[in-house]
């Protein structure tokens, strides 16, 4: 057994191999430090636009070639030629390091042409991109292997580490202006025409006037103090977005939940759909012609592609890795997070501002890189109540432990009712007056959108424009 356990123990790790080369093209990187040297302009703008750092290079000598090459263009001084870059490398003292005056001249003469650096530049970017994978999966074995590791951290580090060298290779697109806007005028004409949609629609029409829906790229902040019903809101919304029978494009949803457990979430959308309170399960006062509306809404909800994540104390890091996985394997097409204040950035802020700035930032990065609407809860602070009364609105400066969720937020909005007004409600078709006001909206007007709110039933509807009263008798 011992035996076994020493075999076991000198077992080399897979995948990493010493002594092979990684892929690199020798060829190829002299041709493109010898179209720098030769034409300068414009192919050193060419180099710097696809490499972002020497380390494309796989010759430490060509790297450091390459290094005083941008130095010397970027001193309006001087000029950058075979004479100019051998004396910068003497000065540093590695002249002889990379082979000397013979081998820059040599390098010069290894072209007949520059036309092709272009695509010399996207080999080499191809290979540094295969390099940078092997060195991350290399590191990564060697991580597993570490009986000390915190398995949840590691493969959260792991994702995340791939996932940026996957999106290095997007980062050097480039378009020019023209075709840019002729882009842009299609789209916006295909809008115009019903071909596509600006934003995933709510089903709060008004809403949608006002945002254009949430459009990916965006994030959407929907904001309240404790017991409004910001979630009772979110979750209106999410089943409006995938149910079949509400939308004409039922969409895939994430709704990472850090308030209620799944079984509180699903029991409230089953009740909501079905339009009854979930307290008359506990009064024993569910009725026999209830169990139809139920089972309808059970049937709905069994075609709807909704995610639910309950993880409490979820981290910014862990959020993105859940959301990226879930984008990659399944194609969801919005997030909501409920809500923003419980959760927990990755390191040890400074303060609760700090924190909640590195998770508001988070979030619009994870909405950036998946292209997908992140709609976020929050809580506003208790000033609201202080300084104007429980019948004030809100505004921006109410946003709960940062300003900085304004500032990362395209748009922002707040839920505003009077909680008393509930106290009174006791049938499932009494409503109280709400509202959703637009406050910062980034690509779109503000304003204030009207709702009527059923406690009973936990449900947001848009108000008629006129009440009875004001209709013609």
């Amino acid at each position: 057994m011992a035996s076994d356990e020493k075999k076991s123990a000198a077992r080399p790790v897979p995948g990493i191999l010493p002594d092979r080369a990684q892929p690199h093209d020798p060829t190829v990187e002299r041709a493109v430090l010898a179209a720098m040297l030769r034409e300068p302009s414009p192919c050193v703008d060419i180099a710097i636009e696809h490499f972002r750092s020497p380390e494309v290079f796989y010759s430490h000598v060509y790297r450091e070639i390459y290094q005083v090459i941008l130095e010397l263009y970027n001193d309006p001084k001087m000029k950058v030629d075979i004479i100019s870059v051998a004396h910068r490398l003497k000065t540093l003292g590695k002249l002889d390091a990379v082979g000397g005056e013979v081998f820059l001249a040599e390098l010069d003469g290894s072209i007949s042409t520059t036309v092709n650096i272009e695509s010399w530049c996207l080999i080499l970017q191809k290979y540094a991109t295969l390099r940078k994978m092997i060195d991350v999966c290399s590191e990564s074995l060697l991580k597993c292997y570490d009986p000390d590791a915190d398995a949840g951290r590691l493969v959260e580090q792991i994702e995340t580490d791939i996932y940026n060298v996957r999106g290095d290779q997007d980062k050097f697109s480039n378009a020019e202006v023209q075709e840019l806007f002729a882009q842009e005028f299609n789209t916006l004409m295909k809008i115009y025409t019903g071909e596509i949609e600006v934003g995933i629609q709510t089903g709060f029409s008004q809403l949608d006037e006002y945002t254009g829906g949430l459009k990916p790229g965006e994030m959407f902040v929907l904001a309240a103090r404790p017991s409004i019903g910001k979630t009772s809101l979110a979750l209106n919304l999410i089943r409006n977005l995938v149910l079949p029978t509400r939308s004409q494009h039922p969409r895939k949803v994430a709704f990472f939940s850090l308030e209620m457990t799944s079984a509180q979430i699903a029991r409230r959308l089953l009740c909501t759909e079905a339009g009854l309170s979930e307290s008359v399960f506990w009064t024993k006062s569910f009725r026999d012609s209830d169990l139809t509306k139920m089972t309808n809404a059970v049937s709905a909800f069994q075609k709807a592609k909704l995610f639910i994540d309950d993880t409490g104390g979820l981290t910014i890091a862990e959020l993105r890795a859940k959301a990226r996985r879930l984008k990659m394997k399944e194609g969801i097409e919005c997030v909501v997070i409920d809500y923003l204040q419980l959760m927990h950035s990755d390191g040890r802020a400074d303060s609760r501002q700090q924190e909640v700035a590195e998770i508001s930032g988070g979030i619009k990065t994870l909405a950036k890189d998946l292209n997908i609407p992140v709609l976020v809860l929050a809580q506003l602070n208790r000033e609201v109540d202080k300084t104007a009364g429980a019948g004030a609105r809100p505004k921006l400066a109410h946003l709960r432990e940062s300003g900085t969720i304004e500032q990362d937020a395209d748009i922002v909005t707040f839920l505003h009712r009077n909680r008393d007004d509930a106290k009174e409600i006791s049938s499932a078709e009494q409503s109280v007056e709400a509202e959703w006001i637009i406050e910062k909206n980034r690509n779109g007007r503000t304003g204030i959108l009207k709702l009527l709110f059923f406690p009973t039933k936990m449900e947001f509807i848009p108000a008629a424009p006129y009440k009875e009263e004001d209709c013609p008798q």
